[in-house]
C-alpha cells in the first residue's frame, strides 16, 4: 500500500461563535462568494433541489445552512466555517480544525 500526505493548502475560516454580530458577519461572507441566500424550507422538504452554493438560516431551530455540492451542512455553534481552495464554503468541528489547520503568520 502506498502512502500519501496531505498537500499543504492555506484556507480562510471563522469561528462561528454564536453571537448576533458574528452569525451576521459570516452569513454576509458566504451570501456574498456563493449564489447567495436560499429558501430553506422549500429546499429542506424536497420542493426544490439545493443551490450548487448558497447560505440560509433554518426557521425551526435558527442554525446557519450552508449548501454545497454535496448537499446542506448545518453549521452549529463552535464550529469553524471554512472557505476551501476552490472557493467552496463548509463547516468544520473544532477538533478537526484543531488537527487539520495551524495559523498562518508572515
Amino acid at each position: 500500500m502506498a502512502r500519501y500526505r496531505k498537500k499543504a493548502v492555506e484556507i480562510e475560516a471563522m469561528l462561528f461563535d454564536g453571537s448576533t454580530a458574528e452569525t451576521h458577519t459570516v452569513y454576509q461572507w458566504i451570501e456574498s462568494n456563493t449564489l447567495g441566500s436560499f429558501e430553506p424550507m422549500d429546499v429542506i422538504e424536497g420542493r426544490a433541489p439545493y443551490p450548487a452554493s448558497g447560505v440560509s438560516i433554518d426557521p425551526r431551530d435558527g442554525r446557519m445552512i450552508i449548501s454545497t455540492l454535496e448537499g446542506l451542512h448545518w453549521v452549529d455553534l463552535g464550529d469553524y466555517v471554512i472557505r476551501g481552495v476552490q472557493g467552496e464554503f463548509y463547516p468544520c468541528k473544532p477538533d478537526i480544525f484543531a488537527a487539520s489547520y495551524e495559523v498562518v503568520t508572515g
